[in-house]
């Protein structure tokens, strides 16, 4: 089954490869949509894929990349949106 998640995650997550590296991970799970900076200093992920798949990274983000350090991440379930490939805004 096929689902969209929107999650914002805060921390230090920008300046340190969490766009990036979210795609890396995305594109591995084979799921599309995107992560983009926010006004403030948070990063949103839209992710859609299957079920399992978007699930992974969405606990993936509370990892991040090697420089991140993550203090929140909040995710919901939203509408299905039809997207390309996994894009780092």
């Amino acid at each position: 089954m096929t689902i969209c998640k929107r999650c914002r995650v805060s921390g230090r997550v920008q300046g340190v490869f969490y766009r990036a590296s979210t795609r890396e991970q995305a594109v591995k799970y084979n799921l599309t949509g995107y992560a983009k900076n926010l006004v403030g200093g948070d990063v949103e992920v839209l992710v859609c894929g299957e079920h399992q798949a978007v699930e992974a990274l969405c606990d993936w983000l509370w990892q991040g990349p090697m420089h991140a350090r993550v203090e929140k991440v909040v995710c919901a379930e939203v509408e299905q949106t039809p997207l390309g490939e996994f894009t780092a805004r």
